[in-house]
């Protein structure tokens, strides 16, 4: 496998590898607090549709706790049925493995670089600003998993695209996405331990917005709101850029947790309930209608209003979603945001969602589910699977998108060496002339003026008289 540092169009620096054949096969592992999605998908010779080839899914229940590991055996175990599942639809060879982390231990800051420019902006000028950005003091443990430009000021200008540009000083300003280290070195082994072979690890609330929003979505401002299992992940996007990311606590587990305690029913019992006869916004439910709940250790079922249940999971949704945003209220875009929420996750799929995440945000809500995809589309077209497919778009832009970016590089450098070529070979002519010059000078000898005067005597003497001259002629 061939692999290179390419910048994706986050303009993040990225090392990918790539298969030699035309087409490339990707995998994209969701390791949730409740399930692992595993999704294989196709990119095509042309880099110009990512086609879905199989996908599957495994319980990781007990393996993961808030999106942090808390036992290897499970989570392995659940990574390894997820994959195998997977590869029955689509058994050939994986190019590149990616996967999603998340945690409340994700942390995000903004940071900034400048650098002198001589002449012209090249590809190092940036770098070195982003080296400077990234050069920042970090809490014990952590380490950054991100660190995507949102602006290039060049002598006071914003532009987007600096490279080649005329200026003096450039400042690139990055949002820096961090993690503890512990937890992404625990994630990467038990992906190994798997017997997978992981390329790359990206922030799933990241990853998420590439399967569901467009970027029409980012450039008039819009939040993500991912709820899964064990947290809700939140990304606001602004003027096409990432303005923050968070990652909230409590997701669909806490959900399913409350109702087991006030219904007095096991935990499985509870998320059925929850699935089949929950609704997250009380003035949809009935007052007639009723449920059964199972009950447990010999006791019988008993009977309910599925108003009881319907309270129940409100309060608890609207804890989440109030502090979702919060976390959007902290990049003071709240009211810029033109696309609104886009809910995505297994937690989107609560009936009532919609309706009680509008009363909360007071903002137009949207359900997100993968798009722009091509293939078996139907397999992943549930929200749940929005990570994972995001996953697999995410490594796509990173391998194939950004051939025109480094096309666009390589002309830049090519016109740098060009000019390059021209100052050495102006230099070597000026060098030339002037050796050339002082060859002229330190050539002459002390006796050449003497040599010279010796000659004119010569040929006076030599020379006929005119007399003589006449008389030949005659």
């Amino acid at each position: 496998m061939e692999s290179k540092t390419v910048e994706n169009k986050f303009g993040e620096n990225v090392s990918a590898g790539v298969k030699a054949e035309k087409k490339i096969i990707v995998a994209g592992l969701d390791i949730g607090t409740t399930k692992v999605a595993c999704v294989i998908a196709q990119i095509d010779e042309d880099g110009k549709k990512l086609e879905i080839l199989g996908q599957g899914k495994c319980s990781s229940v007990g393996g993961l706790r808030k999106g942090v590991v808390v036992d290897m055996d499970r989570t392995v175990a659940a990574i390894k049925e997820a994959v195998e599942h997977a590869k029955t639809y689509a058994p050939e060879e994986i190019s590149y493995w990616v996967a999603g982390i998340a945690g409340e231990h994700i942390k995000s800051m903004a940071s900034n670089g400048k650098a002198i420019i001589s002449e012209n902006v090249t590809e190092n000028d940036i770098q070195q600003t982003l080296n400077i950005a990234e050069n920042i003091q970090l809490p014990d443990n952590c380490e950054i998993i991100h660190a995507i430009p949102q602006a290039y000021i060049l002598d006071d200008h914003e532009c987007t695209n600096p490279r080649g540009m005329h200026g003096k000083m450039l400042v690139t300003y990055v949002h820096i996405i961090t993690a503890q280290t512990m937890k992404v070195r625990t994630i990467r082994k038990c992906v190994e331990m798997a017997g997978v072979k992981l390329d790359r690890l990206v922030l799933e609330p990241l990853a998420s917005s590439e399967a569901v929003l467009s970027q029409d979505d980012k450039d008039m401002g819009v939040a993500l709101v991912d709820i899964g299992g064990g947290t809700t992940d939140i990304a606001v996007y602004f003027g096409g850029k990432i303005c923050h990311v968070a990652i909230v606590g409590m997701g669909g587990e806490n959900i399913t947790r409350d109702v087991a305690q006030v219904l007095r029913c096991t935990v499985e019992s509870a998320e059925k309930l929850k699935k089949e006869s929950g609704c997250a916004f009380l003035p949809l439910v009935k007052e007639d209608e009723r449920i059964i709940i199972p009950g447990f250790t010999g006791r019988d079922d008993k009977e309910a209003g599925r108003d009881l249940l319907g309270r129940v999971i409100e309060a608890r949704v609207e804890e989440i979603l109030s502090l979702a945003m919060r976390e959007i209220m902290k990049t003071q875009r709240y009211d810029q945001l033109g696309a609104g929420i886009m809910l995505t996750g297994g937690g989107a799929l609560l009936a009532g969602m919609k309706e009680k995440a509008e009363s909360v945000f007071q903002r137009p809500v949207r359900i997100g589910q993968p798009s722009g995809i091509g293939g078996m589309e139907e397999m992943v077209s549930s929200p749940v699977f929005s990570t994972a497919v995001g996953l697999c778009k995410y490594v796509w832009d990173d391998i194939i998108v950004l051939k025109d970016r480094e096309d666009k590089r390589a002309a830049v450098r090519a016109l740098e060496e060009e000019k390059a070529q021209k100052e050495l070979a102006a230099k070597a002519k000026e060098n030339e002339i002037a050796s050339k010059d002082e060859g002229g000078e330190s050539g002459r000898s002390f006796f050449d003026p003497i040599k010279a005067v010796g000659r004119g005597l010569w040929n006076i003497i030599t020379e006929p008289a005119p007399s003589e001259e006449k008389n030949k002629n005659k």
